[in-house]
């Protein structure tokens, strides 16, 4: 029972929550870029939120299902249709719990809005676990899938009971619902839930506090990162997102020691533009640190596609874990509310 690689897409990978525990020997944790994103797929399809996905970025892959298998594809909106043995073609439905027909692809071509989203399946996919985690760390070629990005004709493994379980939870939707399954077509549900990581018009600002080099900096350059938008450059990816934007200068040269990095650390290298650490950042590092983004607006930095805009918003700490909490509380309901139309 597995999963048919057809074509790979830009950049798809399999991740999950990351691996915690090892930064201290060098391993950072890795897993989703957007973890409420990732978190929302896999409760979807009735998995538990670390469950392994698949990661996808900016064009997305060709994937056949060799049995009915229950997915949810979550995060950015992609050009996503699915194929049945037939050749019908149906739209893929977004944010929702959707049952493929055997032997039907899922044809993902280039994102819409957002950079990347997130395919679970029921019952996960049991990848090796590889220092506790399934998440693929493309830097050092370990986890995930033989430790890099899919390949055509690759074949992610399933569960054995992906079957039944992909049959037992969409008849528990379905029933509550009043609508038989079809198993000669797509089915989803009538409903989705909302993804609040993507950009939007009236966006609001990244939130930051102080980093530890803070002082080091310009008044000017206090006042750019404040003020004026920076864009993602190109050349952003996993490891770190880089800022096009005013040159961030110091008040001196001063020698900074390396020391420990996390995610969403703001450095600022010698040329003024700053690197924001993602997902596969290093564990250390030597540049001046000007802030550190909260946690909280992770999930929305990691849904701007390169060549968008960001602007940041300085903050406090308090305020900081008062946004974490606030966004804690609201996903657990949602999580209450899904979890709800799986009961028989």
């Amino acid at each position: 029972m597995t999963i048919i690689v057809i074509k790979p897409g830009l950049l798809s990978t399999v991740q999950d929550l990351g691996r915690f525990g090892w930064q201290h020997v060098g391993i950072v944790p890795s897993g989703a870029m957007d973890t409420d994103a990732h978190r929302l797929a896999n409760l979807l399809v009735g998995n538990g939120g670390a469950e392994a996905t698949i990661e996808i970025t900016l064009r997305g892959p060709e994937l056949e299902f060799e049995y009915p298998t229950l997915i949810a594809m979550c995060g950015a909106t992609f050009d996503a249709k699915c194929v049945d043995a037939k050749g019908k073609i149906f739209p893929m439905p977004l944010n929702r719990p959707v049952l493929v027909p055997k032997t039907a692809r899922l044809r993902i071509g280039d994102v819409r809005h957002g950079a990347r989203a997130y395919i679970a399946v029921a019952g996960g996919i049991p990848l090796p676990l590889v220092l506790g985690s399934r998440s693929t760390y493309l830097p050092a070629r370990f986890g995930g899938h033989l430790g890099r990005a899919l390949r055509t004709s690759d074949r992610l493994p399933l569960d054995r009971a992906s079957i039944p379980l992909s049959n037992a939870r969409f008849a528990s939707l379905r029933r509550r619902r009043g609508t038989p399954i079809d198993p000669r077509a797509i089915e989803s549900v009538a409903w989705s839930v909302p993804i609040d990581s993507l950009p939007h018009a009236d966006e609001a600002p990244i939130r930051f506090i102080e980093g530890r080099h803070w002082r080091l900096f310009s008044a000017a350059a206090q006042t750019a990162l404040e003020n004026e938008p920076m864009r993602i450059a190109p050349e952003s990816n996993r490891i770190g997102y880089r800022l096009h934007g005013p040159r961030l200068e110091r008040r001196k040269d001063v020698d900074v020691l390396s020391e420990p990095t996390c995610l969403g650390t703001i450095q600022v290298p010698s040329d003024g533009m700053p690197i924001v650490l993602m997902a596969d950042h290093q564990t250390t590092g030597g540049y001046a640190k000007i802030g550190e983004v909260a946690s909280v607006e992770i999930p929305r930095l990691a849904q701007r596609p390169p060549g968008m805009a960001v602007r940041f918003l300085r903050c406090s700490l308090a305020d900081a874990q008062a946004a974490r909490k606030a966004r804690q509380a609201r996903f657990a309901q949602l999580v209450q509310t899904i979890a709800w139309e799986f009961i028989k």
